[in-house]
């Protein structure tokens, strides 16, 4: 056996099926990145994109062409219930939160203030845009109203400070299905204006036309506002500890290829390595 031959714990796996899995990374554009990490920069965004958040659900509700689907959910729930609409939206939540359990997700900075920023924009885009407004100017609210939402979705979470609780639903199905935000978004507004008119909710073509649009709109934009910050390092970190992982699983051996016999005469220095 020659000095170059390969021990047998050095050896490549000889049939592809024994071959390392690639590594698989969590999502960038999803993941939670500490407070600590350029808060400056982070923090304006999350509270901006919470607040034109809030103010997109006011602007829909004055267009009054139909709400998005969970406001249908707990119009639908309030019929049945005494609980106060405000509350039904409550426990709502809670229960969504409830839900990310499965999905190891965990309620973030973002989570927090998704709950308290959202009040205070909705009741001052209430008290902003009058009621009772004609056709076109509605018809102009519910356009508006959609695509800022979906605008506003694509701001906060890109802040990746924890997204809110629906919000956490849709990155923690998707992260698991591995489907995109697109996809995820639309069949989880479907099954809830579903179950919202099941039940009674009021349902118009702004609802129909939010469940269909935000998702898309959504996912056009968020690559645009996400941050990313150290994300190639955090990248390497991860793909380093999958692949030595990997290297011990198969018995494999990272190394350096050996260097090609030379003769004397062609020898460099040490120092030439």
């Amino acid at each position: 056996m020659s000095a170059d031959t390969p021990l047998p714990h050095d050896r490549a796996p000889e049939h592809p099926a024994e071959a390392a899995p690639a590594p698989r990374l969590p999502a960038p554009l999803l993941a939670y990145v500490p407070l600590r990490e350029q808060p400056l920069r982070r923090l304006p965004q999350l509270l901006i994109g919470l607040a034109l958040y809030g103010f997109s659900l006011s602007v829909m509700v004055r267009a009054s062409l139909g709400v998005n689907p969970w406001s249908v959910l707990y119009e639908g729930l309030e019929k049945h219930t005494s609980p106060s609409f405000g509350t039904i939206s409550a426990v709502v939540g809670v229960l969504v939160l409830l839900l990310w359990i499965p999905l190891k997700q965990r309620p973030k900075l973002g989570t927090v203030a998704n709950i308290v920023v959202l009040a205070y924009a909705s009741d001052l885009g209430l008290s902003l845009i009058p009621e009772h407004l004609g056709l076109p100017a509605r018809a102009g609210l519910l356009a508006g109203g959609v695509l800022l939402n979906g605008f506003s979705i694509a701001v906060y979470v890109g802040a990746r400070f924890g997204p809110g609780p629906r919000d956490g639903l849709m990155t923690g199905v998707s992260g698991i299905t591995t489907r995109s935000i697109r996809l995820i978004r639309t069949l989880i507004e479907i099954i809830v204006l579903a179950a919202g008119w099941l039940l009674g909710g009021s349902v118009g073509i702004g609802t129909v036309l939010y469940a269909l649009t935000v998702g898309t709109i959504t996912q056009f934009l968020l690559p645009r506002f996400a941050y990313r910050g150290n994300d190639a390092q955090r990248e390497r970190t991860v793909r380093a500890g999958v692949t030595q992982r990997d290297a011990r699983r198969y018995g494999t051996v990272l190394r350096r290829p050996p260097r090609p016999e030379l003769g004397r005469h062609a020898q460099g220095s040490p120092g030439d390595e």
